[in-house]
């Protein structure tokens, strides 16, 4: 984008070719002035972070959370029942079952989902290891005990081993889990039988199969929404590269026709000794080698084109949205990759899309409005709405249309940003920015 410096002395006119008024703009609408409130905005890293990684981190953080919870609120238990066993048993069978969950909570924040997947495999298989170490640390049934400690925190285990493995794996330690928490639960527990045994096998399963499936679910639904945002990411790069395809072929031809064809017509005509032929051969010729250049980049856009399949991709969704195009005067050297075009133009289409869901008022009708600026090799996208808005802090974590399908996407593309700003009432403006290649 053209600098602080440049731009004060610069005038912003829209582009007589791009079929838009002529207007001034200042450079102080085009920087992010309230962006600091209320603004959820991503700045040009390398890494992507798709849904299934995000649901992965906050389950792992949340997961983690919950053992050591549980760890606390059992510790009356576990030091009731610990005056039948030794103190060396009674610690390492809580250091076991609950040791991995605080670093499972940290490795959360911040690690990879390797890492993440490792320490919660980790802790599912140390928590099956503390129930093995229950029949080994009661040698003799525990008074007045209805259930040893750990049978009833079965769950912590089985949803470590959901966040580790795949599901099958999952539903065979839940029920090799189950089962071993009913057989620990026989030796702790005075007067047990067969049928008391498969009673606790089954209540342990029952319970635990419901997070499982929980789980499971969450998980399969965030690869769904990374399936389908690959999908449509490649689907509309490949729309872009037609639609540019279909226009370099047309300007040839048009090229070929109205140049070309008319300047050897000419030349039949009135011979080769014309001043005005010689001119007109000469602009022919150089017209024909821009063609020639421009073809050492067929999968870039240039900026006409750039703002055609942005305005194209806008109404296809709503042609009633208002759509304005700008560049800077002096500056037409954009060249936007085709698989940027369509990630910019997925981006845009889904903040177009929460718009019509969401920002209605009732009783009026909201405007909608995108304005492209093009400068500098650089393209900028706003979309904003005079709708009902919405507080960024009170979007639930399960809602990925902004976190993923338009953050994420802008945060995937090298030399991209996406911001989000919105107000309850004050409506919602959506920035995208492409600068360069990273």
């Amino acid at each position: 984008m053209a600098s602080g410096a440049r731009a004060a002395s610069t005038r912003m006119i829209a582009s007589s070719m791009l079929d838009t008024p002529t207007t001034p703009v200042s450079l102080d609408r085009m920087a992010p002035s309230r962006w600091r409130r209320g603004a959820a905005s991503v700045s040009r890293r390398s890494g992507y972070e798709g849904a299934s990684d995000r649901i992965l981190r906050r389950f792992g953080l949340a997961i983690g959370i919950a053992g050591v919870i549980v760890a606390v609120v059992e510790l009356p238990e576990i030091a009731e029942q610990s005056r039948f066993v030794t103190a060396g048993w009674t610690i390492l069978t809580v250091t076991l079952a609950f040791g991995l969950f605080p670093v499972l909570a940290v490795v959360s924040i911040a690690s990879s989902r390797q890492l993440i997947q490792l320490v919660s495999g980790a802790a599912a298989v140390s928590f099956l290891a503390a129930m093995a170490v229950i029949p080994f640390a009661y040698p003799n049934p525990a008074p007045e005990a209805s259930s040893v400690w750990l049978y009833r925190v079965l769950a912590l285990g089985v949803l470590a081993a959901v966040l580790a493995w795949r599901p099958l794996f999952a539903v065979v330690y839940l029920v090799a889990g189950a089962a071993l928490s009913a057989f620990a639960n026989a030796v702790v527990v005075a007067d047990s039988t067969p049928v008391v045994w498969a009673g606790d096998f089954v209540r342990a399963a029952g319970l635990c199969a419901l997070f499982l499936w929980c789980a499971i679910y969450a998980k399969a639904a965030a690869d769904r929404v990374d399936r389908e945002s690959a999908i449509e990411s490649r689907r509309a790069a490949a729309v872009a590269g037609a639609a540019a395809r279909d226009r370099e072929r047309a300007r040839f031809a048009a090229l070929i026709h109205d140049a070309v064809l008319s300047t050897l017509l000419d030349a039949s005509r009135a011979g080769t000794d014309s001043p005005v032929l010689r001119r007109q051969a000469e602009r022919t010729l150089e017209q024909l080698d821009e063609c020639r250049v421009g073809d050492v980049e067929p999968n870039r856009l240039d900026a006409q084109s750039a703002s055609g399949f942005l305005r194209s991709a806008v109404h296809e969704v709503n042609p009633g949205i208002r759509f304005i195009a700008r560049r800077w005067s002096g500056f037409d050297d954009l060249r936007l990759p085709v698989d940027a075009a369509g990630t910019i133009a997925a981006a845009l289409t889904e903040a177009v899309r929460n718009s019509l869901r969401h920002a209605t008022v009732p009783g009026r009708e909201v405007q909608r409005t995108v304005t492209v600026t093009i400068s500098a090799g650089g393209i900028r996208v706003v979309f904003r709405d005079d709708g009902a808005g919405f507080d960024m802090g009170q979007v639930p974590a399960d809602r990925l249309g902004i976190s993923v399908s338009i953050l994420g996407r802008m945060r995937q593309l090298a030399g991209g940003a996406g911001f989000v700003e919105s107000q309850p009432g004050e409506g919602t403006t959506v920035t995208l920015v492409w600068g360069s290649d990273g």
